[in-house]
């Protein structure tokens, strides 16, 4: 006969035929749920106990996943994750109370019985019949932690999880077997001790330990009667019952822990109405692993390196595989964060952004060449408290952005003028650029189907004084809107490479969506990510060869084995006289235009300011030779912002633009990340005048059919707001400088155009 278990439970045949038995018998089982007879479900008996029987006997526990180390490019910390916030502790380490009250609450006979609990299964299955449905269940602290340890190997793959948890005939004799395998093999003390260090306790504490330092900065031995009742009542629900954001329920939930540990006897009913009595009293600690750790401001630059992990067929061709990997831990990652560069973005962002402003900035950096982040911060740390975040505004959605970036108004400029010069189109290309004109139409685009203005959209320049011709050195210190329309619309250009060329730049919707052929992304507006802008301009900087960026170095596991690494993949996307021009053009910007405000004092640099409609957006995206970066401000949440008369960091500022608040962030952030390193120079070219002073008198030779027509509701002009599509505008909000077709040429008869509106020239 095989040996008894603690607790007098059965031995593993016994408990096979006492479940089989029980099930022909009544025909209703498996951990409480009132289930029709076998026949329903299409199996006899004899088929059940086949099935039963070929089931692995071995219950294979995931390892404890092990500390991941990630390092700076000097080898200095950034923080230690984990899968799981766990930190598994013996039995004799947990409160006596603790264990009552866990028992008590999720199998109160326990002790009693073995893997499965008859008894329970039929006063269940007996409640459950009276009440027409699964009121009532029974499955044994062995099941749950049996439930428990498959959800612990689905690890972050959602539909494993799924499965693990799902109420199926199949999962529950699955689990009821390895259950008796647990039984035989740990006795009750172990599962006991296992359950209390798998379960989850909600606020990500897995365990017990990690949820008494969660919700009482204690130790679990040190848990007393009415805080080990509030945790055992967790379990059920973790989010219904969660006592930092519904104190109330938790405590209705705790007191029926107390109750029920009173009738159990585990403590006198005098306790626990002692205990009943007191409120819920937490003293709530921070969790203490994963990129929330990191020290440096390197919470989203940490979050990054993970999501680059799991989505990299590198690590592993699945998802789930790569998930694995990580999860299990033991790594030594080597980044590429450069900790001068860090800093410095962290002490700009500090002094000009705070945290508790209505809006918020990030700035990532990246070095040309070599594709390596070299830094990325933002002003609402990474966290889950007020003002915090866990969305990374300098990335893509897919890598832990937001939903749709951020729309980059004139900074997406540069795209057109390079795929214009890859195209023949002269660096010397002058335009009538009037104050005011309809978009052209038609416009070739990469298929059949040309853009058609049908709604006879127009879009503006800054102000009025603003009117032609330009030719491309003026038009793009003075980021002026008409002439990037009339250039994207030219037969000469068109659509199609201008998104080629952003698709070779890397310059995709954050949302991953594809570009659309429309003339009003000339005007930035589509939604990108800092580090997708940022890194495009390097592209520029490194004279026309594109790298995609890396954040690994190097990656060791718990053995000391490398990993292979991603490694940036350079390619040439235009020719060296094209960037050269491209460097030239954006040069005049810091030195006579836009973005005079962010120009450093000790080296060369260029860069482009972008303000959007409404200014909820503003951008200023630049470069040295050896590093690019850009810096957005706006509104990281789903409100948006605008950003007129309003106080950012402390400052008051009337209306914000690109060259106006991005722009000194960035050169606070660059002169600190380059001091002391080399300052080359750019490589440029002779740009010919335009033959024309910029706002030489000519006439607007097209000007608003009907100037005293109000402008139509939802559409900018008539009450100011974004809307509709003018100029074949997106969803990312942006309308690109256009206006109604029948709108006055100042739709906003009472407000002074100021630089920076809707995509066109900042201010000084």
């Amino acid at each position: 006969m095989g040996k008894k278990r603690s607790g007098a439970g059965l031995t593993g045949p016994q408990q096979a035929a006492k479940f089989l038995g029980v099930s022909v018998l009544s025909g209703v089982v498996l951990a409480g749920i009132a289930i029709p007879g076998a026949g329903a479900l299409g199996l006899a008996a004899k088929g059940t106990v086949e099935g039963f029987d070929e089931i692995p006997a071995n219950l294979k526990t995931p390892p404890l996943s092990q500390r991941t180390t990630i390092l700076d490019a000097e080898g200095g910390l950034i923080a230690t994750v984990y899968s799981r916030d766990r930190q598994v502790v013996p039995l004799t380490a947990i409160s006596p109370y603790m264990q009552k009250a866990i028992v008590a609450i999720e199998d109160s006979r326990f002790y009693e019985h073995g893997a499965i609990d008859a008894k329970g299964i039929l006063r269940a299955v007996n409640r459950n019949a009276q009440e027409g449905g699964a009121a009532q269940g029974a499955s044994t602290l062995t099941q749950q932690y049996v439930k428990n340890v498959f959800v612990e190997e689905a690890g972050d793959d959602e539909t494993k999880v799924r499965e693990a948890q799902e109420k199926s005939l199949g999962r529950k004799i699955r689990e009821l077997k390895y259950s008796i395998q647990v039984e035989e093999e740990l006795g009750k003390k172990k599962i006991l001790e296992n359950y209390l260090n798998i379960t989850y306790f909600g606020q990500q504490a897995y365990g017990i330990e990690s949820a008494a330092q969660r919700y009482f900065s204690k130790p679990a031995k040190d848990l007393t009667l009415d805080e080990s009742a509030l945790l055992a009542g967790v379990v059920q629900s973790p989010s219904r019952f969660d006592p930092v954001n519904d104190a109330q329920e938790a405590m209705k939930r705790r007191n029926v822990v107390l109750q029920r540990m009173a009738d159990m006897k585990d403590v006198s009913q005098t306790e626990a109405d002692e205990a009943k009595k007191k409120p819920v009293t937490l003293k709530v600690t921070r969790p203490k692993n994963g990129c929330i750790t990191a020290v440096k401001g390197a919470g989203f630059f940490c979050d990054y390196v993970r999501n680059t992990f799991l989505t990299d067929p590198v690590f592993g061709k699945t998802r789930e595989e790569r998930a694995k990997l990580w999860n299990q831990g033991g790594l030594t990652v080597r980044t590429t964060l450069d900790p001068q560069s860090q800093e410095s973005v962290n002490e700009s962002i500090k002094d000009h952004v705070n945290q508790d402003d209505k809006v918020a900035t990030a700035v990532t950096l990246v070095q040309p060449g070599t594709g390596r982040v070299l830094a990325m911060g933002q002003s609402k740390p990474y966290g889950f408290g007020k003002n915090e975040t866990q969305i990374n505004f300098s990335v893509d959605k897919r890598m832990g952005g937001s939903n749709f970036g951020f729309p980059t108004g004139s900074t997406f400029k540069p795209f057109v003028a390079a795929a214009a010069l890859e195209r023949g189109v002269p660096a010397g290309k002058t335009y009538q650029s009037p104050h005011d004109m309809e978009y052209p139409s038609p416009v070739q685009t990469c298929g059949d189907k040309p853009w058609v203005n049908t709604m006879h959209d127009r879009v503006e320049n800054e102000s009025e004084s603003e009117v032609g011709p330009y030719g491309m050195r003026d038009a793009m210190a003075k980021s002026v809107n008409t002439y990037f329309v009339e250039m994207i619309s030219d037969n000469a250009l068109g659509l199609c490479p201008v998104t080629e060329m952003t698709t070779k730049l890397g310059v995709i919707p954050a949302d991953g969506t594809k570009l659309p052929e429309v003339p009003a992304i000339a005007l930035g507006t589509e939604g990108m990510s800092p580090l997708t802008m940022a890194n495009a301009y390097a592209t520029f900087a490194n004279r026309g060869v594109y790298c995609t960026p890396v954040a690994l170095e190097s990656i060791t596991d718990a053995h000391g084995k490398a990993l292979a690494v991603p490694k940036s993949q350079c390619d040439r996307v235009m020719a060296e006289k094209t960037a050269d021009t491209v460097n030239t053009l954006l040069l005049g910007v810091i030195d006579s235009g836009t973005g005079t405000a962010a120009g450093l004092t000790d080296r060369q640099n260029a860069g482009k300011t972008g303000t959007t409609d409404s200014r909820y957006n503003a951008w200023f995206v630049g470069y040295t030779p050896n590093m690019a970066g850009a810096t957005w401000v706006g509104s990281g949440g789903s409100k948006q912002v605008s950003m007129e008369n309003i106080t950012i960091g402390g400052q008051y500022y009337d209306k914000v633009y690109g060259g106006g608040l991005p722009g000194p962030i960035w050169k606070q952030a660059v002169s600190g990340a380059l001091e002391g390193r080399e300052a080359p120079n750019f490589t440029t070219v002779t740009i010919p005048e335009s033959g024309i002073p910029a706002g030489g008198g000519r006439p607007n030779p097209n000007p608003n059919p009907n100037p005293n027509k109000p402008g139509k509701p939802g559409k900018p002009g008539g009450d100011g707001k974004p809307g509709g599509r003018p100029g074949g505008q997106t969803a990312a909000g942006a309308t690109g400088g256009a206006t109604g077709g029948n709108t006055p040429t100042n739709p906003f008869p009472d407000i002074s155009l100021e630089p920076g509106f809707i995509g066109g020239p900042e201010g000084p």
